[in-house]
């Protein structure tokens, strides 16, 4: 833990570490992310090492896994073990339900020490990954609101993508964009206003899982004015990635929700800097890369975008750009993700008895190399592939211990531990 935070002739230490000329951050927190959604709990094990590549101590993981999401306390058990035996980063964990509503499981996840919950208005598995209809959410709303804690969203509408991707295959459009055109904003924006209504209903803080849409936020930002508990995140690519990124990338460019336009990325900006934006993240997925190769059929490709190991160069690198404080990736990628999650003040900050996770950035010209990501060989893909990245994480501290040196991960598997949420008071920012 931080003991004290001085100026001037350090007091003594066994060991002394000189980032002269160098720029010390928290270690990020990474509110979004899903280790295991391709290759179940073993995942944890790469994904973790590349976050600490990427200067994320923490790493808040979705609950959506493979064979089993974690529905209950014995679930939520089971992989907490895991992440104590495989994981070289901290980790915090989302619970979820099951589609036939198991919402009686919920208290049992909350003292079990899940951070939030996650649900979804889109389906991609009926198990694995199951749209929660409306009812049965509403009754979900109202069970986790007794605890405070955030449930976050998928915010798709179910109907209106599988009708326009129903029509779009039977035109034979199936080339990249469509995976644009099949989820257009409305298909958002329709899916928050179901949510946040429910969230004024039942009392329950309700978050966007991912926005790509600046109108995103001024909802959720109308719907806290009339009384609700409503937010949302803005994961990094839809602050930089556009539709055109999607005709160059192809497959490997395919998430949900999609790229949207040039515009739409200088909206999200703006809502950035007004405040509205509760924290970015990057919802990595690293999908084997057999699965995200396009061979004619868009609509066949995984979606999902690897994301950690760029993340931190890749924050300062638009911030930077942008001529924006540095300070706001502390912020917006630190303290306000610890927040959400009821993490803080364990994680998120360089304060004194907070854990001592920190990331070291050097300024310079860095390209980023998808070879150098320090994950599974069929992991090493990256739709920010030679983008030139104007800083990289020199090194990575977790609980004091160095963990990356800007070449190696130093740390072994099960130098992560499980962090439970540390309170039940609701954060909105």
């Amino acid at each position: 833990m931080i003991a004290a935070i001085g100026q001037g002739a350090p007091p003594a230490a066994a060991e002394t570490a000189d980032h002269s000329g160098m720029l010390v951050f928290p270690g990020l927190v990474d509110g979004h992310m899903h280790t295991s959604s391709s290759t179940g709990w073993p995942g944890i094990e790469g994904a973790s090492r590349t976050a600490a590549a990427g200067g994320v101590t923490t790493c808040v993981d979705m609950p959506y896994d493979v064979p089993k999401p974690v529905t209950d306390a014995a679930i939520l058990r089971d992989k907490i073990e895991h992440v104590h035996r495989l994981s070289h980063v901290d980790m915090a964990l989302y619970g979820t339900i099951r589609k036939d509503g198991n919402v009686e499981d919920i208290a049992g996840l909350v003292e079990g020490g899940v951070c939030s919950f996650k649900l979804s208005t889109y389906e991609y598995d009926p198990v694995r990954f199951p749209r929660i209809d409306h009812p049965t959410m509403l009754r979900a709303f109202a069970e986790i609101a007794k605890s405070n804690l955030m449930v976050a969203i998928h915010n798709e509408d179910q109907e209106l993508v599988v009708r326009l991707t129903e029509q779009a295959k039977a035109a034979g459009e199936t080339h990249p964009i469509m995976h644009c055109r099949t989820r257009p904003p409305l298909c958002e924006t329709m899916a928050d206003l179901e949510i946040f209504e429910m969230a004024l209903e039942t009392g329950c803080h309700v978050h966007i899982a991912h926005s790509s849409l600046a109108r995103g936020f001024d909802l959720a930002d109308i719907f806290r004015k009339q009384g609700a508990r409503t937010s949302g995140e803005a994961c990094i690519q839809y602050l930089c990635m556009t539709e055109e990124d999607l005709l160059r990338l192809e497959g490997f460019g395919k998430c949900n929700p999609p790229f949207r336009t040039a515009e739409e990325v200088e909206r999200m900006w703006v809502a950035l800097e007004a405040g509205k934006i509760a924290y970015v993240s990057t919802d990595h997925a690293p999908w084997p890369r057999d699965r995200k190769v396009y061979t004619g059929d868009i609509f066949t490709v995984g979606a999902g975008l690897t994301g950690m190991q760029s993340f931190a160069p890749l924050m300062f690198t638009l911030l930077e750009k942008r001529g924006l404080p540095l300070t706001h990736m502390a912020s917006l990628c630190a303290e306000r993700p610890a927040r959400f999650h009821g993490l803080f003040p364990k994680k998120g900050a360089i304060r004194i008895g907070c854990d001592a996770d920190l990331v070291v950035m050097e300024r310079g010209r860095f390209p980023f190399d998808p070879a150098t990501i320090q994950d599974r060989e069929d992991a090493r893909w990256s739709p920010y592939e030679g983008m030139e990245m104007t800083a990289r994480v020199a090194s990575t501290y977790l609980r004091g211990g160095r963990i990356w040196d800007g070449k190696s991960v130093l740390a072994k598997p099960g130098t992560g531990r499980f962090v439970p949420r540390q309170h039940k008071e609701c954060f909105l920012g």
